[in-house]
């Protein structure tokens, strides 16, 4: 276990109080916008759709809400903590003016409200969610702190929202998790093409193992299946996985893949005898395929000539 999944363990293994950092209340100032930078690790992406509807209402009405910002520890500018979409629609707009609220809060801090404030928007995908706890865990590691934690039955339940107040313990985790995939797997995940729970278990791949797994879909044209996730897994952990075991799993026939015939039983129970068994009634219809199949191909053979 390296250090950074130990301290995901006592992240949500024990229990610490820790207060919700709140933005204080403070006068709204017109700052230069080349004074203003975002924070380089938002996890949140544009999707362009929203940003056309941002920039119409900030050309219409301006920039109603504020942008938090907070001064860089190194350099003379304000980095970004709320507001990423409509500076960026105010830089479309090539506005020279922008208004901030300016935080007197720790990078940590300003880090903890970036992601509380984009973690309920209506449509969020995987690896968003995946690195904004991400970022989340790694403040609170920096601020040598941990969540305030009670424990059930089933397991760890978080009860202060210090990381999450929609999803518990183990799926903040199983989400961190996702941040381990190379960027055209977790492309998938977010496209649904792979499953949240195939995502999770392809992360304990190496990076050269996931790439030849990238490889292998791109080519067969073909996705793991759960089942086929925790294989890959096993034989990762024990550093067996090559490229051929890869293709050998992947070609193993999926369980929803498999095509089931049914027959009603007084179609066929008239050819048979009253006793006979399940089996007999199978071998008779696999039979009689192979008897019609042969008479389908000598007939093929005759139109031929």
């Amino acid at each position: 276990m390296n250090k950074e999944e130990k301290f995901i363990d006592e992240l949500f293994g024990k229990a610490e109080e820790t207060k919700a950092v709140e933005p204080q209340t403070t006068e709204i100032v017109n700052m230069s916008a080349e004074s203003i930078v975002p924070n380089l690790k938002n996890p949140y992406k544009y999707r362009e759709k929203d940003m056309k509807l941002l920039e119409e209402s900030i050309r219409e009405n301006g920039i109603i809400q504020p942008l938090m910002v907070r001064k860089d520890d190194k350099a003379d500018v304000f980095e970004i903590i709320s507001g990423h979409r409509r500076f960026l629609a105010a830089s479309r707009l090539e506005m020279t003016e922008i208004p901030v609220v300016v935080l007197d809060i720790t990078k940590e801090e300003a880090d903890i409200i970036l992601v509380d404030s984009n973690l309920h928007r209506e449509h969020i995908l995987h690896s968003e969610k995946a690195f904004a706890y991400k970022m989340k865990m790694d403040a609170l590691k920096k601020q040598g702190k941990r969540t305030d934690l009670t424990s059930d039955q089933v397991g760890p339940k978080l009860s202060a929202g210090e990381v999450s107040d929609t999803d518990s313990a183990s799926q903040v985790k199983r989400y961190i998790r996702l941040t381990k995939l190379i960027p055209k797997l977790l492309a998938m995940v977010d496209e649904n093409k792979i499953s949240f729970s195939v995502g999770v278990e392809l992360s304990y791949l190496t990076k050269t193992e996931q790439t030849d797994l990238f490889k292998f879909i791109e080519a067969e044209l073909c996705t793991p299946s759960l089942s086929q996730a925790q294989k890959l897994k096993k034989l990762s952990q024990e550093d067996t996985l090559n490229t051929e075991k890869i293709s050998s799993i992947m070609k193993q026939p999926k369980a929803n893949q498999v095509v089931t015939v049914k027959i009603p039983d007084d179609k066929i129970s008239k050819y048979l005898k009253p006793t006979a068994t399940v089996k007999e009634k199978e071998d008779f219809l696999a039979k009689a395929v192979e008897y019609y199949g042969k008479h389908l191909m000598r007939q093929k053979d005759r139109g031929a000539r």
